[in-house]
């Protein structure tokens, strides 16, 4: 089956989505796409061959015009919600960019309404789909480690030089802890099987920042099982830059893993993905054989969404399991405000 998507919300990462990602994926086929400027639909639909008569100003256009399964989101944070339920109150599953919302409260309404109509809401956690976390998750669920004892995770970019007033991220809200700490998160999640359940973080921006909120940030978390874990980010940092999912030291009492993954670049792939375990008594660390994958990232977040809808599968990133993530997310913008340790809410 193929699954007849439209697609909305074109404007920058919603265009690579549209001209690399949904192309690569042949079990989907774009009948219809969305953006509300003019300019930038008529670019898309050029590059990728979509006719004037199935290219629409509004999601409520194109859902009244053309016949679809499913509505894939792009478009900026503040719309998701209110895109993704009026793709649900029109029958069709979602799948939508992270993060789902800003605000847990907000993320549950759809996660909630998905549920009462029996469709599928995906969130596009795509730093789930490579191998290296993947095969750490099964590492840890077998004890290759044994008792955790602490887990750092180490995130760090250079993103300071375009000019302010032409640069978009400058102004997302919460640029490190919404738009990038959120994968971390949500892969804290994955690999170990637990939720967060406090967090503190320590915001201290320098001066020559062009961020309009935190650029970089300490945070502490404690998760469910009490082990505490370090997290170190920042989109101003001169040290050696990372991969997008960044540096992991998991350390327990049978030795120390290590993953790195999301090397990034023109094209997503696996390549920059490495897992070692270092044993107690030990210098050198020994690489772990990575699971295969076909796909990876976006792609194969969206060929899991087409499957989902084509054999009612039920996606890993559902919009309530991905509440978990969120939940931490606002705990710790929360904290970055308080200046305080705050309890991670989770519906």
């Amino acid at each position: 089956m193929t699954v007849r998507i439209i697609h909305v919300g074109l404007g920058g990462w919603g265009g690579n989505w549209a001209r690399t990602v949904i192309p690569s994926v042949p079990s989907v086929d774009v009948v219809g796409i969305v953006d509300p400027h003019g300019p930038t639909l008529e670019s898309v639909a050029a590059d990728i061959g979509v006719a004037a008569d199935v290219s629409f100003g509004s999601l409520g256009d194109a859902l009244a015009a053309v016949d679809a399964d499913a509505v894939v989101i792009t478009s900026p944070v503040a719309t998701h919600v209110p895109l993704a339920l009026t793709a649900l109150e029109a029958g069709k599953h979602v799948l939508v960019e992270k993060p789902l919302a800003n605000t847990v409260e907000e993320a549950r309404t759809a996660a909630a309404r998905a549920e009462e109509l029996g469709l599928i809401l995906q969130v596009s956690q795509n730093y789930r789909n490579y191998p290296a976390p993947r095969t750490v998750r099964n590492l840890l669920a077998n004890g290759v480690l044994g008792e955790l004892t602490a887990i750092n995770i180490d995130f760090r970019k250079w993103d300071n030089d375009a000019p302010k007033e032409t640069h978009r991220h400058y102004a997302f809200p919460h640029p490190l802890i919404n738009d990038m700490a959120i994968h971390h998160f949500d892969l804290l999640r994955m690999i170990t099987g637990h939720e967060a359940v406090s967090v503190f973080a320590k915001v201290g921006d320098p001066s020559f920042s062009k961020y309009d909120e935190e650029a970089s940030a300490v945070i502490t978390i404690e998760m469910e099982d009490g082990l505490v874990v370090s997290y170190r980010g920042s989109w101003l940092s001169r040290g050696l830059e990372t991969a997008w999912a960044g540096e992991w030291s998991i350390q327990g009492e049978q030795g120390e893993l290590f993953f790195t993954s999301r090397a990034g670049g023109e094209v997503e792939d696996a390549s920059g993905d490495v897992v070692t375990i270092r044993r107690p008594g030990r210098i050198r660390a020994k690489k772990v054989p990575l699971e295969p994958a076909d796909m990876v990232d976006r792609v194969a977040g969206l060929e899991i969404f087409a499957r989902a809808v084509a054999r009612g599968d039920v996606p890993e990133s559902t919009g309530r399991e991905n509440l978990g993530s969120l939940a931490l997310m606002e705990a710790a913008a929360r904290s970055a405000a308080s200046g305080r340790v705050e309890a991670v809410q989770r519906p």
